[in-house]
Formats: structure tokens, C-alpha cells, sequence
């Protein structure tokens, strides 16, 4: 486990430098020089990962943690994380993980894509979870564990900040089922000075991995005086709505953290403005984040209105829905088709 794991998707340039284009930064690296993540590093000309094999994170969460609430409800994922991230967000939640590798060593202990298999087997996980930090940087790493699960009827799930390129999705694709795509704001100039990003990636990589059969899953978390306006929130859920009215909208709460930690927490009328402007949109699945009480985590039927799961925090309280003759998933009322995914 301690040997060096040659990178993916990248090339060779003149010079001794190369490009990788995992995410759309195509990064040019210098010989001896890493990426913007800190973990992918040119050595003679071939760029390796820093950080395979090295997980900083590993823990057993239900799947609603993610958040992901239309795929396989109620049960457990092994979610798993290494340092590192391509964003630079300054009220990142995981600042601690993510952006380790900028202030010093890389950090990690050894964790095989075979033992976190064998690990999330035995402890009853339906699913591996590649989380807390961007997957998207340690993807040899989350590629390699995510076929030996597939292999063994596990399914796989990113959370994401959606920085992919087309080549990367084309790879996940089959083997990634699920991603919960964070979708932060609809302005370049917010991607810009809060992420270190930019946003017409995100979106070219939110409708490309629908088209691909990946399960999608949107969150946006609202900053106030940030992305908490009127006109942006109908934008995004516009964008939403226009790929398909049942990808589930999370909105979540903002806390005060990391370099934006003199900004108050979102008032709770923004949560639910950004909901009422999400069903005028037609999205049919919306759902408030880090709030208390409350239906903000309850799935409706969009037909019958019935609750189709009730759920409080991180666990199921009931659950209502069928499966129809062809595998699809019912409304336990009305029986008109919902967009879950379940077994």
C-alpha cells in the first residue's frame, strides 16, 4: 500500500509536463510540482497519486447522511475519505481533511479498496460512500474499491462537488451509481472568490451524469447575503427542474465555520422561501438540510401528497411505498410511480 498508484486521466506534455484532466482544472504540472489539490504530484514526467490507499476517514453512516434520500432509504453506507480537494471553499464544513495537504505532509492510514470491501460487507452496508472530502481526487482509489464492490451486489455513491470532467464521468459511469452533487451557488463570481472554482463545469457535469444513469441528488447550502437571493434560487432550481422535476433539491442551513464564521446562520424563512421557490419551478422532491423539526425531511408523494417516508435526523421513522410489476417503486397510497430507488 505504500507504493505510488499512477494517476488516471491525464497526459504527457512537452517538457516533462503533463496535464490531468480528472476535473476541469487541467492542471499543467511541472516536474516535481502537484495539482491544485495537493495530492497529484509530476514525478519524471508521469503523474501519480499521492494518496491511494490512504484513507483519513472511514465510517459507517446511514445513507441519508449523505444526503441521499431516493437511493436505498434506511440503509448504511461505508463512507470513506482520503486529504485533499480541487475547491477552496471558505465555509468548507471539512476544512480540517480537505485542505491538510496545502499546510504540510499527507496524512492517512493504510486502507485497502480490498479491506474496506470485506469491512462494509461485514458490518451490513449496502453501499461505499466516497465523501467528506472530493472524491474526484483520490478517484484511482475510490475506481479501484468501487469495481471489487460492484462485484461483490454493493453499490457505490459520490458526494461531490460536481468538478468532473466528461472523461472522468464516462468512468464512472456503470460503476458509480449514485452522487449527491453539490450545485453552491448560480454565479461564476461566487465559484470564483468563495470556491477557487468555477460553475459552468458543475453544471456541464450535473446533466452529463444524469444522461449517463447515475443517480443524482442536489444540494445547495445557503449563505446568507451570499447565494440566498430570490433570482439565484429560481435560477438553480430552474436549472434542476429543467434536467428532470424529480432530482431531489436539498437546501441546507448555513452555520458559521471556517473563514466565514462572522456570517450568521441562515434564517430559517430563507430555507423555506428556497422551497416555495423550488416547487413553483416543478421540482416534486425538496428538502431542508441542518434544520430542526419539522417536515423538511419528509418525501411526498408529488400525486397524492401522502408521506411516502417520515424521517427524523438520520433515521427512518416509516416508510410507505411498494414495488409494481416491473421493479418500479410505488406510492403505498395512491400507486402512481415516485422516483426512489430501492431493493
Amino acid at each position: 500500500m505504500n507504493k505510488l498508484k499512477e494517476a488516471m486521466n491525464y497526459r504527457s506534455l512537452p517538457n516533462g509536463e503533463v496535464e490531468c484532466f480528472l476535473c476541469s482544472h487541467h492542471c499543467r504540472i511541472k516536474e516535481g510540482k502537484r495539482g491544485r489539490c495537493f495530492v497529484r504530484e509530476n514525478q519524471k514526467g508521469k503523474l501519480y497519486s499521492l494518496v491511494y490507499g490512504k484513507a483519513i476517514a472511514s465510517h459507517i453512516d446511514p445513507i441519508e447522511k449523505k444526503p441521499l434520500f431516493h437511493f436505498l432509504p434506511g440503509s448504511f453506507s461505508y463512507s470513506i475519505a482520503t486529504v485533499g480537494c480541487n475547491f477552496r471553499c471558505k465555509f468548507c464544513q471539512n476544512s480540517d481533511i480537505s485542505q491538510g495537504p496545502r499546510r504540510g505532509r499527507i496524512l492517512g492510514a493504510a486502507l485497502s479498496p480490498e479491506k474496506i470491501v470485506r469491512d462494509a460487507m461485514a458490518n451490513n452496508c449496502r453501499s461505499i460512500s466516497y465523501t467528506y472530502t472530493e472524491p474526484i481526487i483520490f478517484f484511482e482509489y475510490a475506481y479501484d474499491t468501487a469495481k471489487l464492490a460492484k462485484k461483490e451486489g454493493l453499490y457505490n455513491n459520490f458526494v461531490t462537488n460536481g468538478f468532473a470532467t466528461p472523461e472522468t464521468i464516462d468512468l464512472m459511469a456503470g460503476v458509480i451509481d449514485a452522487a449527491n452533487v453539490d450545485l453552491k451557488s448560480f454565479s461564476e463570481d461566487f465559484y470564483k472568490k468563495l470556491c477557487g472554482a468555477a460553475l459552468q463545469p458543475v453544471l456541464r457535469a450535473i446533466k452529463y451524469m444524469y444522461k449517463k444513469g447515475i443517480r443524482i441528488e442536489i444540494t445547495t447550502l445557503i449563505i446568507p447575503g451570499q447565494n440566498d437571493g430570490e433570482k439565484e434560487l429560481a435560477e438553480i432550481a430552474g436549472f434542476i427542474a429543467s434536467i428532470s422535476q424529480d432530482i431531489p433539491w436539498h437546501v441546507s442551513r448555513f452555520y458559521p465555520h471556517y473563514e466565514m464564521d462572522a456570517i450568521p446562520p441562515t434564517p430559517m424563512e430563507k430555507i423555506d422561501l428556497a422551497r416555495d421557490i423550488g416547487r413553483a419551478a416543478g421540482l416534486r422532491y425538496i428538502y431542508g438540510g441542518n434544520v430542526p423539526g419539522g417536515d423538511y425531511e419528509t418525501t411526498y408523494c408529488p400525486f397524492c401528497k401522502e408521506a411516502v417516508i417520515s424521517r427524523a435526523g438520520y433515521s427512518i421513522k416509516k416508510m410507505n411505498f411498494k414495488k409494481g410489476p416491473d421493479n418500479e417503486t410505488l406510492c403505498g397510497a395512491c400507486e402512481n410511480k415516485i422516483s426512489i430507488t430501492v431493493e
